[in-house]
């Protein structure tokens, strides 16, 4: 493989340790990447600090249009980076080209975004406006389920509103976030980019930085705590797209066949690990059996392999360590509910699980009330609308829900009561740059993407003027 280095102050250099990359697939490494130590993260903080009043003082076109030199260059590498991403992630490779196409799509309706100033009043006596000042240095973590998309989630609003961005990847998806940083050294000057690596340590070291203005970060939610407390000495801005226990309620007049498809595809996308995927399904008494019934066959039918193999439709779970947790979901399955497909750990080398329909099952039960980030998908059966409701939303996390049925109206209603960050009907992770995502409760703080997404990288500042 490639000889990966970090990037910092504009230089890409060697860690001053290395670490190996799993292959998911086969549990066995498949590349060496470097290591940063605590003073190459000091390096790259005081590299963005350096990098700021220049970059901040090019103008809103002059950073658009980086995003799209960004957004072209990628694109330039699109299978070499797909490829890439299947061996370190796990994903198919059919899913490993839409998250290229998706991080493409992001980059370009950044691009598209600005944040002018807002006039408030104008007039013989004075002149007030409202502006968006860069804040300095951001920290960006990242979780490893889409590591080139959530990257450039990280780095594209937050150079694009004039700040200086370390990103850190997650440790166990560093390759695809090093060859971005290959790719951002020739594209903006030198500190406005810096991507270091980690085995799980500097972390804290970053998030409590003086010099770090604000921290962007996707994960796990008691992660996201920690990284709260850690900036609250110096008052650091946080985003916090946080865990999730998606609820999807389906109602007695569906197609059971073609909702199925679209809960399975919600469900298992990228292997159940997304935030938004569907994590619980509740499912009117009327269609229950038959939905249990169709979903189960749609599991049966999956081909579960290697990314890299023509036809793969779901892909090993990404770590070990989340291998092992999902075994123990399997677990509680099998205690709680009524296995109908998979619950099975594939004999061969690599983390596979083969996906899973829990029938049976309700909240209280561990199965329902955790988020799995896994192949499995538990069934709660369900009479009453208002008990549903009171049910999917009796959980401490609130970042997705949705509503099914014929009746779009009856479902509208529905999902307005449901206490989350998004709502759908009829659909599921309809997500979009222009459509601004945030989480209730224990699922996140602030906002993504939109202009909403953008604000969030920028200090307000009132101008008023006595004339």
């Amino acid at each position: 493989m490639a000889d990966y280095k970090l990037l910092i102050g504009g230089n890409l250099v060697d860690g001053d340790m290395t670490m190996d990359v799993i292959n998911p697939a086969t549990g066995e490494p498949f590349c060496t990447v470097p290591r940063a130590s605590a003073a190459q993260a000091d390096a790259a903080i005081a590299a963005a600090k350096a990098a700021v009043p220049g970059w901040s003082a090019v103008p809103w076109a002059g950073r658009q249009a980086k995003l799209i030199e960004l957004a072209d260059a990628i694109a330039a590498r699109k299978d070499e980076i797909a490829r890439v991403l299947t061996m370190e992630q796990g994903k198919p490779l059919a899913e490993a080209l839409g998250e290229l196409a998706w991080t493409d799509g992001y980059l370009r309706h950044y691009a598209t975004l600005e944040l002018p100033d807002r006039v408030i009043q104008d007039d013989e006596s004075g002149y007030i406006a409202v502006r968006h000042r860069p804040l300095g240095v951001v920290v960006g973590i990242i979780a490893w389920n889409f590591p080139l998309l959530v990257a450039c989630w990280k780095i594209g609003p937050a150079v694009l509103a004039g700040n200086a961005i370390v990103l850190k990847p997650a440790p166990t998806t560093p390759v695809c976030a090093l060859i971005l940083g290959e790719i951002c050294r020739d594209v903006f000057p030198a500190g406005v980019v810096n991507i270091i690596t980690d085995a799980n340590d500097l972390g804290p070291h970053l998030t409590a930085h003086p010099d770090v203005a604000k921290v962007g970060f996707t994960g796990s939610t008691a992660t996201g705590k920690r990284i709260a407390a850690s900036g609250a000495d110096t008052l650091k801005r946080v985003t916090l797209e946080l865990g999730g226990n998606d609820p999807a309620i389906v109602l007695e007049d569906v197609d059971v066949r073609e909702t199925a498809q679209a809960i399975f595809g919600n469900a298992f996308l990228n292997n159940g690990q997304v935030c938004l995927a569907v994590k619980r399904a509740y499912v009117h008494s009327d269609i229950y059996d038959a939905m249990c019934g169709e979903l189960a066959r749609l599991a049966q039918a999956a081909v579960v392999d290697d990314g890299l193999q023509q036809g793969t439709q779901i892909g090993p779970i990404q770590n070990a360590m989340q291998f092992e947790k999902v075994k123990g979901f399997l677990d509680a399955a099998r205690e709680e509910g009524t296995i109908v497909a998979g619950g099975e750990v594939m004999e061969r080398a690599g983390y596979f699980i083969r996906p899973t329909i829990v029938r049976d099952v309700t909240d209280g039960d561990r199965i329902v009330d955790e988020e799995q980030f896994g192949p499995i998908l538990p069934l709660i059966r369900f009479d009453d609308v208002e008990d549903v409701i009171a049910r999917a939303n009796a959980s401490d996390y609130g970042l997705g829900g949705s509503v099914w049925s014929k009746d779009v109206a009856r479902a509208a209603d529905i999902a307005s009561r449901i206490e989350s960050g998004q709502v759908w009907v009829n659909q599921h992770i309809a997500i979009g740059p222009h459509i601004p995502m945030a989480g209730f409760k224990s699922s996140g703080l602030g906002v993504e993407q939109s202009v909403e997404g953008l604000a969030e990288y920028t200090q307000t500042q009132v101008v008023n003027i006595k004339r």
